[in-house]
């Protein structure tokens, strides 16, 4: 098998049939017909489900399909690497992240922009849960996890502590009290994310075990949407303190200690172990120390592995 025909099997993978794939390479369909099966007899194997309209893929198609992911990625990775060999001011860094973890990024792309400015950088969202993934795929090169992936085949790096922050807009009765317990909490309607965490699971075995209701009435798929609607005067939340530090600033919300809850997360930067980093990486690696060193606080980078 050649890249060539792994990309035709890609195409056709991802189109779902032969004649969208044939339209998205600018090729006539039996030649992409011929290409597939030309894969398919160089391994032995049927690749996709020809009783099935929507071109299906077999057991052994998904199994291909990972790995002519991994190598077309490789593919660019290499073509990028020599660019960057060329041109060592230039070149480009995929870093995954999700909503939370891309604020720990925001001031230090700042920095690395000002310091690199020729060098893109894309952040691709993605579920925490999916990133050591795509960082081993080669999808991304930098990963922000807020858990320890224990992949053997990561390298680890500590660069952000956060805190769980109980807030409330400033005219809530509690707003002024300067610590409170979760039993004062029962009867309160708290704002929650869309999409479960570490966090929130905690917050609720916390309740279970003081004995506490804990009303979650209303769900919103953003940290944006959710500090927004509690600033207007809709209920509470807990959210990252990364997240609301501005806020909290410019006094739209208001954070309340809760006695029994003092939940830490540590934000690791990941990247694979073998692989030899771009300079782009290096170069980010170098302005995270630095802005760990400059902003300290909660800031800071230990390398775990």
């Amino acid at each position: 098998m050649d890249l060539g025909q792994l990309e035709v099997f890609l195409t056709v993978a991802r189109e779902g049939r032969f004649s969208r794939a044939a339209d998205k390479l600018n090729r006539t369909q039996s030649a992409i017909s011929q290409s597939i099966r030309k894969l398919e007899d160089d391994i032995g194997e049927a690749l996709f489900d020809r009783s099935s309209r929507d071109g299906s893929l077999t057991d052994a198609g998904h199994v291909l399909q990972e790995y002519a992911e991994k190598l077309l990625n490789l593919r660019e990775n290499a073509h990028d690497a020599l660019v960057e060999l060329r041109e060592l001011h230039k070149g480009k860094l995929a870093v995954a992240a999700n909503e939370f973890t891309a604020l720990y990024l925001l001031p230090v792309l700042a920095e690395f922009r000002r310091l690199h400015p020729m060098i893109r950088i894309t952040v691709h969202r993605a579920l925490g849960s999916h990133i050591p993934d795509d960082v081993l795929r080669h999808t991304s090169e930098l990963g922000v996890l807020t858990y320890d992936p224990r992949e053997p085949q990561l390298s680890s790096t500590v660069v952000y502590l956060d805190e769980l922050t109980f807030v409330v807009p400033p005219t809530h009765p509690l707003a002024s009290e300067s610590q409170i317990s979760i039993r004062q909490l029962g009867a309160e309607s708290f704002v929650a994310h869309t999409v479960s965490s570490p966090y929130r699971e905690k917050v609720i075995q916390a309740f279970q075990r003081y004995k506490t209701p804990l009303h979650m009435d209303i769900e919103l798929p953003t940290l944006q949407a959710i500090k927004r609607f509690v600033a207007m005067g809709n209920g509470v939340a807990f959210l990252p303190e990364i997240s609301v530090e501005d806020e909290i600033a410019r006094g739209e919300l208001v954070r309340i200690p809760v006695r029994e809850l003092r939940l830490h997360r540590k934000l690791r930067l990941v990247h694979r172990k073998s692989a030899s980093l771009s300079h782009a990486a290096r170069a980010f690696l170098k302005v995270a120390e630095a802005v760990s060193l400059e902003r300290r606080g909660s800031y800071r980078f230990q390398r775990e592995r």
